[in-house]
């Protein structure tokens, strides 16, 4: 049959999430070819409920028509909805509008959760998983995904978990995104800026996310944990870092308790520590150097006491892997130790070293 427009109820528009792209092609074809396709309706009280075919009926009001073609399925709204989608054989349906269609048919037509899973070949579970979805996000956001300007995909991996640790958070951070119509790796990237940033951080996502997006361009990537805050991590690394020394430290007092053997282990372990630490020093004058002020040419040194290795004097790195008391081979004790200048270490072979120093025997004392 032929309906005008005033005649179709569509209130089951909502259920489907607009595609510009489809629908500027559905546009060329009607233009073109006209209708070859009806739409599908059930008979109300005072109209037609369109069960299929909104993009049809959107696209012939642009062209101006003043009817359009439809067929009349003699059953009930839920039973049309159900058949309706059984008889799609694409499977693009996104999670988001499954869990729509499953709302409206639990909360609307009052089918039951177990009823809904028979109908469609799915567990309980499934149905639940879908309405939590949908319940989760807020109407916002899902409006945002409904009209096509929020991918579905990004929206269900980043802003569901956002919404539920933090629902407000979820809509300004969206609100921020949508203008741009974002990729889904662009969304998930603002996502961990946002997550994983201070609060300066966090306010710039909201403000200039294109920003947000070049800075991140142009840093090397590295997998976050959604969990982890990046500059809280970094501190609590640092403070674990200095706690673990000090307490190795204050064992070291006393030897340790270790034997000669153990001696020889813990100090080639060391040796590979200190090599991992020049690493981290050199990357920390690198990354942090700005932020230190008072220091020449950006160098880190402790505060008040000057750097803690002359440039002059070997440092731990320059000691043999044979034990902290050995030369190299063929060489007496101490003859790797050069001489130092003013304000470097003070020889092995000065006499007061000796005066105020045990002599000690073997290579691991």
């Amino acid at each position: 049959m032929e309906l005008e427009f005033h005649q179709l109820d569509l209130r089951y528009e909502r259920l489907r999430v607009r595609q510009p792209a489809r629908e500027r092609r559905l546009l060329a074809s009607l233009a073109d070819a006209g209708q070859q396709m009806p739409i599908v309706v059930v008979a109300a009280a005072l109209a037609y409920v369109v069960v299929d075919g909104h993009k049809r009926v959107r696209s012939l009001r642009r062209l101006q028509r003043d009817t359009v073609t439809a067929v009349v399925w003699e059953m009930s709204e839920a039973e049309a909805l159900i058949f309706r989608q059984l008889l799609r054989t694409d499977a693009t349906d996104s999670a988001f509008e499954q869990g729509w269609l499953l709302r409206t048919l639990h909360e609307d037509h009052g089918l039951a959760l177990d009823a809904l899973a028979r109908r469609f070949d799915r567990s309980v579970s499934w149905v639940s998983r879908r309405l939590s979805l949908v319940r989760t996000l807020p109407d916002a956001v899902q409006q945002h995904v409904h009209d096509g300007q929020l991918v579905a995909h990004a929206a269900m991996k980043y802003c569901v978990p956002l919404a539920r640790a933090n629902a407000a958070d979820c809509v300004r951070l969206v609100e921020a995104m949508v203008p741009h119509r974002l990729t889904t790796r662009q969304i998930g990237r603002l996502y961990q800026a946002y997550i994983s940033g201070a609060d300066a951080t966090r306010e710039l996502v909201l403000t200039d996310p294109l920003l947000v997006l070049r800075v991140t361009d142009d840093a090397p990537h590295a997998p976050v944990r959604p969990d982890a805050s990046g500059p809280e991590a970094l501190m609590t690394d640092l403070h674990i870092l200095g706690a673990v020394a000090r307490r190795a430290h204050r064992r070291l007092q006393h030897g340790g308790g270790l034997l000669p053997p153990e001696r020889d282990r813990a100090w080639r372990l060391f040796d590979q520590i200190h090599t991992d630490f020049r690493d981290l020093q050199h990357r920390c004058e690198k990354e942090l150097r700005d932020a230190r002020s008072g220091t020449a040419h950006g160098h880190l040194e402790l505060a008040d006491e000057g750097p803690r290795y002359p440039p002059d004097c070997p440092g731990a790195a320059d000691l043999p892997r044979d034990g902290p008391d050995r030369g190299p081979r063929g060489q007496p004790d101490g003859a790797a130790d050069g001489p130092c200048r003013e304000g470097g270490a003070v020889p092995r072979s000065d006499p007061r070293v000796d005066e105020s120093l045990p002599r000690q025997s073997g290579a691991g004392a």
